[in-house]
């Protein structure tokens, strides 16, 4: 990365627009699970554009399919016309859902899928009241704010909605950590209906959860804990919202869904990040009474636009034809397998978690709190030795494993070595 390209960027953007790394990365190109900086060099990238490069880099099937799009002439129509791309990549989401007359609505993000959600769940109810997970993030528009119960992303406290916060997403640093899952659900469902009766006039318009809390540090509560809620929501006619930015397309590689784990079928589930492989393109799918409850006039400008829909549809196709959610499966297995291994020589690891190729590894110092100093130097060591990864968590002491879906074992491998490589080092600087 060039100083002046970095002075420029300080320049212009914001002063809050955070970049990763003591001297950030320009990425100029990419094939496959790799991608190269405008200084030559080449990394194995375990981070995908925060989850959004799912199938890779330069994918011929995904690239012709915007080429073809774009050799119309074609760009933008709006939703004031008839858009074949989008209303055939609906009925494939609307397909896969499982939901009861599901209808599909096309944004450019996951924010905007679940400013969307808040607003037909809101209308729906008529209130504004909404529960959420604590440690939880939904985007950085006014009312996702609002649900975001993690104080790192919480840029205001004025909020359109108001909201309470309920145990559960987060387990490793719980009151209710040292519980058996039975006991865990128990008493996550203890509090949420506590909570229902104690800071809610009970009319609420949606509970909001994310299957695995992906900025929160892919915190990944035990599997149920969400259709045990459900059982409660149903008792007071309140709709439970999946948001699937992060968890959705197979990542989890157990389900198409993350919310699949916990057996139960969402009233709504809003989606974006690997459905586009780096197109912007985002969404919600929803129960028809739900979708259909707004009066107003409403359009998308840009939602679900010909070229996004176009490349989208066949990230999807190469998605499934090439059974990815199965890889994410099989390469997240050795992927936990080989960093649980290292955590019992490493005092720095105090949790290892996840499913499938969505992976956190949480730092901690020898008294057990939260380690940000050890993530950020660990990420460092991996990118100095060829490696990208994110970080997250409440504290930003978690490591952020989510490579593409097309992931080899030979890629995973490499990546365990350097990690363990890295680990080993920032443990040893810090005696």
């Amino acid at each position: 990365m060039s100083d002046s390209l970095l002075a420029r960027h300080r320049a212009v953007l914001p002063d809050w627009l955070a970049l990763y790394y003591e001297e950030p990365v320009e990425i100029v190109s990419g094939s496959g699970r790799h991608v190269t900086d405008a200084e030559g060099n080449t990394y194995l990238d375990f981070f995908a554009g925060i989850l959004t490069n799912a199938i890779g880099y330069d994918i011929a099937e995904i690239s012709d399919a915007v080429r073809r799009q774009v050799d119309t002439g074609v760009l933008h129509t709006s939703t004031l016309y008839l858009i074949r791309q989008q209303v055939e990549l609906a009925e494939r989401i609307a397909g896969l859902s499982g939901l009861r007359e599901p209808r599909v609505f096309f944004t450019n993000s996951g924010t905007e899928a679940n400013e969307t959600a808040l607003m037909l769940a809101t209308q729906h109810r008529r209130s504004n009241q909404v529960l959420a997970l604590r440690n939880s993030y939904h985007g950085r528009a006014f009312g996702t704010i609002g649900v975001t119960g993690n104080r790192g992303w919480s840029a205001t406290s004025l909020s359109p909605v108001k909201v309470s916060y309920v145990h559960g997403g987060y387990r490793y640093r719980s009151p209710f950590r040292d519980l058996s899952d039975a006991g865990y659900i128990a008493a996550c469902v203890e509090d949420l209906r506590e909570v229902i009766e104690t800071t809610t006039a009970g009319d609420v318009a949606c509970m909001i959860v994310e299957p695995i809390q992906g900025v929160g540090g892919f915190a990944t509560p035990p599997d149920g804990l969400f259709g045990a809620f459900a059982e409660v929501l149903g008792e007071y006619g309140i709709p439970l919202i999946s948001d699937e930015v992060q968890t959705g397309w197979g990542r989890t590689g157990e389900h198409f869904w993350g919310i699949g784990a916990h057996g139960v079928t969402p009233a709504a589930m809003t989606f974006a990040k690997g459905l586009g492989n780096g197109l912007a393109i985002g969404g919600v799918v929803a129960e028809a009474e739900l979708m259909n409850g707004i009066g107003a006039n409403s359009i998308s400008t840009f939602g679900g636009n010909p070229v996004s829909t176009a490349g989208a549809t066949a990230a999807l196709d190469y998605l499934l034809d090439h059974d990815l959610q199965g890889n994410a499966a099989k390469l997240g297995g050795q992927l936990l397998r080989g960093l649980r291994a290292q955590a019992e020589e490493r005092a720095l690891i105090g949790d290892v978690r996840g499913k499938g190729l969505m992976i956190g590894v949480e730092l901690v110092e020898p008294d057990g709190g939260p380690s940000a100093l050890a993530a950020a130097r660990v990420m460092e060591l991996a990118k100095a030795r060829g490696l990208l990864i994110g970080k997250g968590g409440l504290h930003g002491n978690v490591l952020r494993l989510a490579p593409p879906m097309t992931l080899t074992e030979d890629e995973a491998e490499r990546a365990l070595q350097v990690l363990a490589d890295c680990l080993e080092l920032a443990e040893q600087e810090r005696r």
